[in-house]
């Protein structure tokens, strides 16, 4: 029988979809508290991140890093250092929480066009951090230029950008051999 004969709407996700959504965003919270404290925050989150869409699949990766910053936003303590609230969201390091949004967006929209090849899947987790950088590099110097004056970019870079690269890439390594570790195990 067809869903219009039996009147059940199809859903968009199954219970099991929401589950795993619900897991990837609590684990991105648990990366987050996995921190050392500095201008920017070091953390796993970047990783919980890439974890996310490379198992659970673009779609259902970028809803879980949805539903972790709204987690967030309602004031939810899982960013780094225990936090939460809009004012994380709004503040000099906000942009790169919600550059994760980017990176997972760009994650699948690789995935749709090329999809989970070894390449594409490296590829697109390294221009997801690249969107993330953007993202965040950007609305940091907005923030702190309107709070302190003027900051040049290449300062910017060298606060928020620069330091975190060789751990980025090390994530991103890690990211891509659990990824395909456990890929087998996880339904799509």
């Amino acid at each position: 029988m067809s869903n219009e004969t039996t009147g059940a709407a199809k859903r968009p996700f199954s219970v099991r979809d929401l589950v795993l959504i619900a897991l990837f965003a609590a684990l991105m919270a648990i990366c987050s508290w996995i921190s050392i404290p500095t201008t920017v925050p070091f953390t796993l989150q970047t990783f919980a991140v890439f974890v996310a869409a490379g198992l659970l699949g673009g779609k259902r990766g970028t809803i879980a890093v949805l539903v972790y910053i709204l987690l967030g936003a309602v004031g939810l303590p899982v960013f780094a250092g225990f936090t939460g609230g809009v004012g994380i969201l709004l503040g000099s390091t906000g942009g790169y929480i919600i550059g994760f949004l980017g990176s997972a967006l760009v994650m699948w929209g690789m995935e749709k066009l090329w999809g989970s090849k070894a390449w594409v899947q490296i590829s697109s987790m390294v221009l997801g951090l690249l969107v993330c950088y953007a993202v965040g590099t950007a609305w940091f110097m907005a923030v702190y230029t309107r709070a302190n004056g003027a900051v040049e970019l290449m300062t910017v870079l060298g606060w928020c950008v620069i330091p975190f690269i060789p751990f980025d890439l090390g994530k991103i390594v890690l990211a891509f051999v659990i990824t395909n570790r456990l890929k087998p195990h996880v339904p799509q």
